[in-house]
């Protein structure tokens, strides 16, 4: 008999920690260092917040004998990512008072903030749910914020849709009043029953686990990379029911094949009122029979490959008590953002602006801050978090358009998608100074290196042609980088690998091309195949589908197949 397998660490501090405890009371209290214990570090992320520190000052601070400059990034849930002015302001204020006056908007519809010192790190959470949001499971081994697809052009079937990610939200969120006791002060009830998790169980997922929601032709929330996803069927503007596909994943891990990103399968379709259920059955598969031992192995993905999408289905049918209907047909055409304005039926417009990196924050040349809180003060709409790190002004009424048209103006942010479409479809991860897994830069970095290539594309014409492009600092892959047509993941500082041949609406992923170019070298790399393709692409061919096409990098659609074939004869020659 072979010898059972011993649970991953993790799984041992879930357990000790009384459903998400731990002494993280205790911690916070503890004013002689800035940090927290090892395993109350782990905790903390199902609260919504990570124990940093910042990398550049750490050769300094270690010289002068004094401990690492932590701080806590803090993560918001907003569903759908769809956020009130109120919200906006709030959110702002918070940024200001507490963080690095920087409010972050991540790959996942989400508010981060970087910065927070442990001594204000209860104010801050406590401050945000009183503005109607909150940080819970906004990490951790649970189910995280719920994706939408934006489409204000759709809105009709958008507002169902985002109840339905709502709900979602709402129903697989952990039900520990741990949260409650030690950021909001909530009275501690003395009972002698044991405290129940009804979906998680006391030792919640093996790994964090991500949900989508997508109205094609727009793939924004790149259905394909996430945990569990929803593809809406609309027909004659009704939206019907959704397409499930499961066990998608970026994560990869240097040097370790057993390790790749996968694509999810689309295996079913269900009516919107079976969606929330079908959420809660395909999170409890998970659960049961995820992998524990080894957390590099832990996610959706592999329970997927290792079992197989029909096992899945079975079993999901199984845990639901009926069966999934066939898959109905879809299309996506692409996954970035559409910028600029859009009308829409009732008459109100929406605005969507390109921000860097995510990062909304004031420079000496462009208050971004500073003019999106203006605008904030008089909007009566909403304001929507795109999966690409940029934001919707949304649901201006007509009344309103002028005057924040006027502000728009003002502040300089007007003409902020007036880029390359190459800047406009870029995506990089925060790395470094902050993330403690970064191995190069990344959201610094990128916006110097689209610099350089943009040169390439003016001379071949390609100023108005999209092409995917994202960066990470690790193969962790936050930004996404293995469905990107160009992708670049930190190897070691100043070096990246190169990967080609993503599909340009994330239905593919990219294949290395160059292992370990050193940031100098990656303009000079690239130019010859931005250049033929400007010379032989075919009619409406992709950048992805041309590096196949013409031999760079083999097609790869199965995570398994990431690892293998990687050199094609291009590269050799």
């Amino acid at each position: 008999m072979s010898e059972e397998k011993k649970l991953s660490a993790n799984e041992h501090i879930k357990t000790r920690s009384n459903y998400l405890r731990g002494t993280i009371a205790e911690g916070l209290a503890d004013q002689s260092t800035g940090a927290m214990s090892e395993d109350d570090q782990q905790l903390l992320k199902f609260h919504g917040t990570y124990q940093q520190d910042d990398r550049d000052l750490r050769a300094d601070r270690r010289k002068n004998k004094l401990e690492k400059a932590y701080s806590f990034m803090i993560r918001i849930r907003v569903p759908g990512g769809v956020a009130t002015p109120a919200q906006w302001l709030e959110t702002d204020r918070l940024a200001t008072q507490f963080a690095n006056s920087t409010i972050k908007l991540t790959t996942r519809q989400a508010f981060q903030f970087h910065g927070v010192i442990k001594s204000n790190l209860k104010r801050t959470i406590k401050e945000i749910n009183q503005c109607a949001m909150d940080t819970i499971a906004a990490c951790g081994d649970v189910n995280r914020n719920v994706m939408c697809n934006p489409n204000p052009y759709l809105s009709e079937v958008h507002a169902e849709v985002l109840k339905v990610a709502q709900g979602i939200s709402d129903h697989l969120t952990p039900q520990t009043r741990a949260y409650h006791e030690i950021w909001l002060d909530g009275e501690k009830i003395e009972t002698s029953e044991e405290e129940v998790e009804p979906i998680y169980g006391k030792t919640y997922l093996p790994r964090k686990f991500k949900i989508t929601i997508a109205v094609p032709p727009s793939n924004d929330v790149d259905i394909f990379a996430n945990c569990l996803s929803f593809i809406a069927i609309v027909e004659d503007g009704k939206l019907l029911g959704f397409n499930v596909a499961v066990g998608g994943g970026m994560g990869s891990t240097h040097n370790n094949e057993k390790t790749y990103p996968r694509l999810a399968d689309v295996i079913g379709f269900c009516t919107v009122d079976q969606v929330v259920d079908v959420a809660e059955k395909v999170v409890l598969v998970q659960r049961d029979f995820g992998d524990r031992t080894d957390r590099k192995h832990s996610r959706f993905k592999y329970t997927v490959d290792d079992h197989g999408a029909e096992w899945i289905l079975a079993k999901l049918n199984e845990y639901l008590g009926y069966e999934l209907g066939p898959v109905r047909e879809f299309k996506f055409d692409d996954n970035g953002d559409r910028f600029g304005w859009v009308d829409d039926a009732n008459g109100n417009s929406h605005l969507t602006l390109f921000v860097q990196g995510g990062r909304v924050q004031d420079t000496a040349d462009y208050p971004l801050l500073t003019g999106l809180r203006e605008i904030a003060k008089i909007h009566d709409g909403d304001f929507r978090l795109t999966a690409n790190q940029n934001l919707i002004i949304a649901n201006i009424s007509p009344a309103k358009r002028p005057e924040i048209e006027k502000l728009l103006e003002q502040y300089g942010i007007k003409d902020s998608h007036l880029k390359s479409a190459l800047r406009l479809n870029s995506l990089a991860c925060v790395a470094l100074p902050t993330c403690g897994l970064s191995l190069a830069e990344a959201e610094r970095y990128l916006p110097d290196l689209l610099t350089e290539l943009e040169e390439v594309i003016e001379e071949n014409g390609l100023r108005h042609d999209a092409i995917t492009i994202r960066m990470t600092g690790c193969p962790n892959g936050c930004a996404r980088p293995y469905i990107a047509e160009i992708a670049f993941v930190g190897r070691a500082p100043g070096k990246y690998n190169v990967y080609l041949g993503g599909g340009f609406a994330g239905q593919r992923l990219s294949k290395l091309y160059r292992e370990s170019v050193k940031a100098e070298d990656i303009k000079p790399l690239l130019a010859p195949i931005i250049a033929r393709y400007a010379r032989e692409r075919n009619d409406g061919e992709r950048f992805g589908d041309f590096c196949i096409r013409t031999g760079y990098v083999n097609a790869t659609v199965q995570g398994k197949d990431f690892h293998q074939n990687i050199l094609s004869e291009a590269y050799a020659r």
